[in-house]
């Protein structure tokens, strides 16, 4: 276990432009608060930072679509996202957001030291312009074709297909996301990072001395780049939204995002530094300061490479020890999307599942996409749920916890001699904290839950084998020690799930009588080490609380509510991509007279057997009544269109369908929603014709 140490912790600053969603969790957030948490039990001074992104060109388009100010969108998801993170449970020291004061203050002076320094080109260049705007179209004002990839949907920026970070004059066939319209190319004065002068430096620091203690995908990702030969990066975007660029002939030009965005990490912890009383150097300046990224795989290159490019620049600052970052998840086999409502939103979780934050956080960690994409779906929810944390961990502290009520009043038995199975059990206890440990410390967060289970398996396997409920019939004095060693794991149990489970472990402090006050609250009796190397942490004698379920089974009913919202988001997206089919031939108005449509009457149906579309339909045309094949069984049964009036054209040549004639077809249409309906003949009687004119 590491020496106690100063640690500075970000999570990746997310853009204010919607709410935070579960795939924001498991790449960025959980795993991000997993490691906090632990380090602060573990004695460690910790600083864990985050605050809004609030510069982004995706704020301006929501803006723009919204019909309101960028401003107004910001103060409304800033607000939301905070406080979705803090009912979740997410214990940043300090959430913060680029348009604070003090943000646009340390952002400003660092750009002015570089400036100073001479770390700037300054260039003219042709850049993407919106002559319909009649603006400068930055990074994701412009989608275009991947020039790697042949994704056809590529930010300016970046390729979210591929993860290729590149220029907007590098997409195939731009279109402006605010117009729709082919962009031109115009004159423009731009201040560049030249990243190409800090190449050997990058190469040293990251592939000779971060091959080994990095991420295959953060590494890999980035030996890419690197080999690719690095160029110079603009820092500073014709926007009117942003950080103003602080000198005099920079009129209308706002620092780039992805160089006012990182800074960000700077001025919270200034902020915090300031409301706490401490001294912010000491996080960003100290050499015994251990600084940890926390994002998804989208920001590798901006987090690792340019980033550190500009601290190094500066001069003064620390450079990043490790970089996690996750792989994406994804929702239901299908990527999560912003803009086409794709996403479990993390306060509608809340809303849905009241004091059920553990359960996700849970879900989250086990299926982390920490080294390839992974994917979320509700019945795997549900079953770790009933399966695992009900059936496993829950399981035993009720058990423990009724049993010693039962008992001994609740109060906690003093042991008598240990068998062998009771002392390697203990034994396999006091390994634990380590085995945890070891796999937080390399961020393998799914492990390190897996070994929390364990841990909550050990429990029940030593309860099962050991049967108190029977052999209190016989030996009481052996109970008195099984118990005892029950409420040991139950008491271990409830210090390490700490980092994962925070609800669950303050929950459980309370029924063991040794609760903080509060569940974000790290001190308590007993801390990380004690469950290695204390000799008891529940002591003969004590009183512990009433039993009371940790976790609740989750009922199908509670996952069809949400399995039918994403099957309507589903069906809305499908409407809105549907292509609209191009006008067919032209025809004459003599031919459009030779329809005869007339109104008529289902008198009966029949699904054609061994044919998934057919029913064969009687219909009274008011002339006649005929059969009819018609391509409708997957959206109507036969019952439901008995009786029903619907609009037939009568002179179409007939034609044999599956060994059956049909003389005529029913007129359909689609919903917006992609649902087949009937067209309506309102109140026009049976028989009769619709008039051409």
């Amino acid at each position: 276990m590491n020496t106690p140490k100063r640690y500075t912790i970000t999570a990746a600053l997310p853009y204010t432009n919607g709410p935070i969603h579960i795939g924001h969790l498991a790449g960025v957030y959980v795993p991000a608060d997993i490691y906090a948490r632990y380090l602060r039990l573990t004695g460690n001074d910790v600083a864990f930072i985050c605050g809004s992104d609030e510069h982004g060109v995706p704020i301006t388009i929501r803006a723009k679509k919204e019909g309101v100010s960028p401003q107004d969108i910001v103060d409304k998801y800033h607000k939301i996202i905070k406080q979705s993170f803090i009912d979740f449970g997410i214990t940043f020291d300090n959430y913060s957001r680029t348009t604070a004061k003090i943000h646009h203050e340390t952002a400003s002076e660092f750009f002015t030291t570089l400036y100073n320094k001479g770390e700037f080109i300054e260039e003219v260049t042709e850049q993407l312009y919106d002559a319909e705007a009649k603006q400068f179209l930055a990074d994701r004002f412009v989608i275009g074709t991947c020039p790697k990839c042949g994704n056809e949907e590529s930010y300016g920026d970046q390729c979210e297909v591929c993860g290729t970070s590149h220029n907007a004059t590098d997409l195939i066939n731009p279109k402006s996301a605010i117009t729709g319209a082919t962009p031109t190319l115009k004159k423009t004065k731009h201040w560049f990072l030249p990243l190409d002068k800090h190449e050997a430096f990058l190469k040293e620091w990251i592939l000779v001395g971060h091959k080994k203690d990095w991420k295959s995908n953060v590494y890999g990702q980035c030996k890419s780049w690197i080999d690719d030969g690095l160029r110079p990066r603009a820092v500073t975007r014709d926007l009117d939204w942003g950080i103003p660029v602080p000198l005099d002939d920079a009129e209308g030009k706002v620092l780039y995002v992805w160089f006012d965005a990182p800074i960000g990490y700077i001025s919270a912890t200034k902020e915090w530094a300031k409301r706490v009383g401490k001294d912010w150097k000491l996080y960003w300046k100290d050499k015994d300061t251990k600084l940890v990224h926390f994002i998804g795989k989208d920001n590798i290159v901006f987090h690792c490479i340019i980033f550190p490019a500009m601290l190094k620049a500066e001069g003064s600052y620390i450079l990043p020890d490790n970089v996690p970052a996750n792989e994406f998840l994804n929702l239901a086999d299908s990527k999560f999307s912003t803009s086409k409502n794709w996403a479990v939103w993390l306060p509608d979780y809340l809303q849905d599942f009241p004091n059920q934050q553990d359960v996700l956080r849970y879900t989250l960690t086990a299926n982390a996409p920490e080294t390839k994409d992974n994917n979320f779906t509700w019945k795997d929810f549900q079953a770790r749920n009933n399966n695992e944390l009900v059936a496993i961990f829950g399981n035993f502290i009720n058990r423990v916890v009724v049993l010693t009520h039962k008992y001994y009043n609740g109060i906690v038995p003093t042991p008598n001699e240990f068998t062998k199975v009771d002392e390697e059990t203990l034994a396999k206890l006091k390994a634990y904290p380590t085995l945890i440990s070891s796999s937080i410390e390399r961020y393998r967060f799914r492990e390190a839950l897996g070994e929390l289970m364990n841990l909550a398996r050990l429990g029940n396997k030593y309860l099962a084998d050991e049967e108190p409920w029977k052999v209190i019939k016989t030996d009481e004095a052996r109970v008195q020690t099984i118990m005892y060693v029950a409420l040991q794991i139950s008491s271990a149990l409830a210090i390490l799930s700490e980092p994962f489970l925070p609800f669950t472990s303050h929950k459980l402090k309370k029924i063991l009588n040794v609760s903080s006050s509060a569940p974000d609250s790290y001190r308590n009796e007993n801390n990380w080490e004690d469950v290695s190397n204390k000799e008891t942490l529940l002591s003969a004698g004590h009183q512990i609380a009433k039993a009371e379920l940790l976790f609740s089974k989750i009922e199908d009913k509670e996952i069809q509510v949400q399995l039918d919202k994403l099957e309507a988001t589903k069906k809305v997206n499908e409407a809105d991509n549907k292509v609209t089919e191009p006008q067919k031939d032209t025809i004459t108005f003599d031919d459009f007279k030779k329809l005869d449509i007339r109104v008529g009457t289902i008198l009966d149906a029949k699904k054609i057997p061994k044919t998934n579309k057919l029913l064969v339909l009687k219909v009274d045309t008011g002339i006649d009544v005929r059969i009819i094949v018609s391509g409708i069984a997957e959206s109507f049964t036969a019952d439901e269109v008995i009786g029903k009036r619907v609009t037939v054209l009568v002179n179409l040549a007939p034609r044999t369908l599956r060994g059956i004639e049909s003389e005529g077809m029913i007129l359909m249409t689609e919903t917006p929603e992609g649902k087949l309906v009937f067209v309506n003949p309102g109140n026009i009687k049976v028989g009769n014709g619709f008039k051409i004119s």
